[in-house]
This record gives C-alpha cells, structure tokens and sequence, in this order.
C-alpha cells in the first residue's frame, strides 16, 4: 500500500534565544525532552558542546550547526568532517539529538536504568520497573541536503540519521548514503550485537560490500533517495524484534525485522535511548566538507 504521510505539525513551544521572526528549532519540532550534542567547543573545555533539554526547549539554536531552515518548516543539523568529538569512543563528528526521557528532572542521572532511559520488555522485572519506558518508537520525516565527496570510497557520502543506543553498544544505526558520481542514495540499517560486528541490512539500494561488482564499478541504487527529497522512517522496539521502516510519498515501505534474541540486550544492567539528526560517518575527507539533513518531524513514543 503507499503512503501519504509527510505532514508537519508545529509544537507551539515559547522561544527565547531565536532571531526576531525566526523560530528556535524548539518552536518546529517538541524538543522539550531531548538534548542536542554539536562539534564545536564553546567553552574552551576541549570538548563537544552539549546543550541540555531545558536550554533546547527554551529556545537553543547555532547558525552553523543546529537551527530553523529559511522557510522555518525544518531543523537543519550540520557536522563537518573536522570538529570537536563527543567523546574519545568516537572518530566522527556529530550535530545530534540524545533522548532525555527525564524532560529536564536533573535530579534523575543520565545514564543507567533509570527513569531517563528506557529497557526492552524482555529485560528482568526489576528493570523494568525503575525504567523511564519499556520498548519504543522513533518516527522522523527528513531530507539528507548535502553528504561528503572526499576521503576514502568506504566512507564518502555516509551518515548516520538515527540510531538506538545502549550502554556501549548500537542496536540500531539508520545510514543514508550517496557516492559523489550518483544522483541517488541508499538506505542501511546496522545492528551491532553486544558481542559480535555490525550486520548490516540493505532497505533502499545496496549496503557497503554489495556496492562493488567484479570490475570494480560501484553500482547505483535504481530506487534511491536524492538529497534532498523528503522520507521518512521508524525505529522500534518489542520485546527482542527490531523493526525498521523506510517511507516515502507514493511508493511501498520498506520493511525490516531484526531478531535481538542473541544480541544479549535482554540482560540486567542494559539501557537504552534514541538519537536523531546527522552522525558524520567521513573523518578522511576534506575538513570543512559537511554533512546536512534537514527534519520536519520526530516524535518519539514508549508504551
């Protein structure tokens, strides 16, 4: 069946940072529980700026990195191949949302099983009462407005847009990408066990190792996303079932279902959260070469 789906609804939210006539990124999308983490250091500490949930839902916003676009329709979030990193676990920049269930309570810490994060409903019992929610959903519409043409041809054109994270681990990692010589882009879901490598999921196009035929040529996607054309997707979690939907206007979903029975998220101890916005996954290309999406809903529900 296809679908008619890409419509925005204003959160209604009071500004107090923005650009007379210009909303705050909190005013297009309810931000009111998330925080947003960009590359750049803003206080000479060293490190990634973070901005928490209460500073974004007042109205935080950064022209180059994290703001309204002009028609104040999206939230445009932008990262460079060169910036400040978030943490020494990673190499690759980011301008990303981080789900804070705790809707701005600091009096509840930001990681562990807490009322902050949420657990699967096949965690033990105990998890899931002291958890903010069990199971989840994330559902954005997009538009992918500019990936990366230089570096290394595995990491040209890739970024990450969604994700489910864990303690240390991804059990869900949405990329879109698109190769410099290509109009169109693919879609591919990663899922990383807690004790294993990333397996990857082709949705739209092709993932990485299927890119390539015997001569070397790296092969189109027939059926991909151009930047900037809208689409949509959706992220959740039942109990151990990973499912990953693909929309886009006039044309059937994309479906994907992962089984995490052996992914070992189940356990005691294991929290999650959601993240949206752009995850540069290029750190060999040009510094200044940017990755940008821009999104016109995110909406996040826990059962």
């Amino acid at each position: 069946m296809k679908n008619v789906f890409l419509s925005v609804a204003l959160s209604g939210l009071v500004c107090t940072q923005a650009v007379a006539d210009q909303p705050s990124p909190a005013e297009v999308l309810d931000l009111s529980c998330w925080y947003i983490s960009l590359p750049v250091d803003t206080t000479d500490s060293g490190k990634a700026t973070s901005v928490d949930e209460t500073k974004v839902a007042a109205g935080f916003s950064n022209p180059g990195h994290f703001h309204v676009n002009d028609a104040g329709t999206g939230v445009v979030f932008s990262s460079p191949i060169k910036g400040v990193l978030t943490s020494k676990k990673t190499t690759y920049t980011r301008s990303e949302l981080r789900e804070m269930i705790r809707c701005g309570d600091k009096s509840i810490d930001t990681k562990g099983v807490n009322k902050n994060n949420w657990v699967f409903s096949t965690a033990p019992e105990a998890d899931r009462l002291k958890a903010g929610g069990v199971d989840g959903t994330l559902d954005a519409v997009l538009t992918v407005d500019q990936v990366t043409t230089t570096g290394v041809n595995w990491q040209q054109g890739r970024v990450i847009v969604g994700q489910i994270h864990a303690n240390d681990d991804e059990p869900a990692k949405l990329y879109y990408r698109k190769f410099p010589h290509h109009e169109r882009g693919s879609v591919f879901l990663a899922h990383e066990p807690r004790d294993g490598e990333d397996v990857l999921y082709p949705m739209i196009g092709t993932n990485v190792p299927d890119y390539y035929t015997q001569d070397g040529a790296i092969v189109e996607p027939e059926d991909g996303i151009k930047l900037g054309e809208k689409w949509g997707y959706q992220i959740k979690v039942e109990g151990n079932t990973l499912t990953v939907t693909v929309r886009r206007d006039g044309k059937p979903d994309v479906v994907q279902v992962v089984d995490m029975s052996d992914s070992r998220y189940d356990q005691g101890g294991q929290y999650m959260y959601f993240k949206a916005g752009v995850y540069n996954q290029n750190k060999t290309g040009a510094p200044d070469e940017r990755t940008t999406a821009t999104f016109y809903d995110l909406k996040v529900s826990h059962p």
